[in-house]
């Protein structure tokens, strides 16, 4: 009778820890955190977020919404982001918060340029040779003769709800308006078809190429034909066709901003001759170095080196 006690005894306990160890595995399969995102750090010390992380090959590409890039320089780490759980949400409105720990807000800072163009920068050190810039954490020099003032405002009222914050100009308000309807149409951010505008003509209307490239997106005789343009120094015909073809490029090239800025300068068949890479053109570089830096392509102002040669 003793024996079997202990064997009735061994049976209970055993059904006992069985029983824990489903509680446990069901509870830890509740609170396993959703990863909503990434935290990439670069052996310099500075660090973004982004959507997505893949590699291929010895290739590290990110994606932020649509839009995917290369990072090329040298990684540190890549740590998720994880959504909050519902206990640190339940948690969060018992944060007590007074209205003093509320700062103000910086001034605005406008660079004007000498062809009538303006755009609002987050801090600015003003050089002898021109102007070292901050926008999103991007920092660049811009020469002093592209400059034609720069403008410290008080902080403004604060806009009202559903209207748009206006941080860059063409100094034409029938061009701004043509770039934001175009670029709302054809999905490309507004801002970078300013940047491309910007580099292409300097917003002159009028602008004619020794190439023959035309207009304010200095359409070439060709791509303008095939996308229906009758009046290529038309500002309404030249913007949305050369939003169009931006758009073109994002789908062929996955939204690869560089990969469209490159095709934009040397041609799509340039592109795809190197391999879907940057050309080994100087000015082509320069083209995608100069908009992406200004863009935030590669999150921080590049070097030389940084441009991507061209894969064999």
């Amino acid at each position: 009778m003793c024996g079997q006690w202990k064997q009735i005894k061994l049976v209970l306990l055993l059904c006992s820890l069985s029983a824990l160890t489903v509680h446990a595995q069901d509870k830890t399969s509740k609170v396993t955190p959703k990863i909503i995102g990434y935290t990439v750090t670069l052996t310099d010390g500075y660090s973004f977020q982004v959507d997505e992380v893949t590699e291929q090959g010895d290739e590290t590409w990110v994606r932020n919404g649509n839009v995917q890039r290369q990072i090329h320089q040298p990684i540190k780490s890549i740590k998720p982001i994880v959504e909050p759980t519902k206990a640190e949400a339940a948690e969060a409105p018992k944060t007590i918060s007074t209205p003093t720990a509320k700062s103000a807000a910086p001034d605005q800072i406008w660079i004007y340029l000498v062809d009538g163009a303006k755009f609002r920068v987050d801090q600015v050190q003003e050089q002898a040779d021109g102007a070292l810039y901050t926008r999103n954490n991007v920092s660049i020099l811009l020469a002093k003769e592209r400059i034609s003032r720069i403008e410290y405002e008080s902080p403004a009222v604060p806009l009202p709800p559903g209207s748009r914050n206006r941080d860059w100009t063409s100094g034409s308000t029938v061009i701004d308006q043509l770039i934001r309807i175009n670029g709302e149409r054809f999905g490309i951010d507004p801002y970078l078809v300013f940047l491309v505008i910007e580099k292409e003509s300097r917003f002159h209307p009028r602008a004619l190429s020794p190439k023959g490239a035309m207009g304010l997106m200095q359409l070439m005789p060709g791509t303008a034909r095939r996308l229906g343009v009758r009046k290529p120094y038309d500002p309404v015909e030249n913007i949305r066709a050369g939003t169009q073809y931006m758009r073109e490029l994002m789908d062929k090239f996955s939204g690869k901003v560089d990969l469209v800025l490159a095709s934009y300068n040397a041609g799509e068949g340039a592109v795809l001759k190197y391999g879907r890479s940057v050309p080994p053109y100087r000015e082509t570089r320069d083209y995608v170095k100069t908009i992406g830096k200004r863009y935030g392509l590669n999150g921080r102002q590049s070097a030389e080196s940084e441009v991507p040669e061209p894969r064999r």
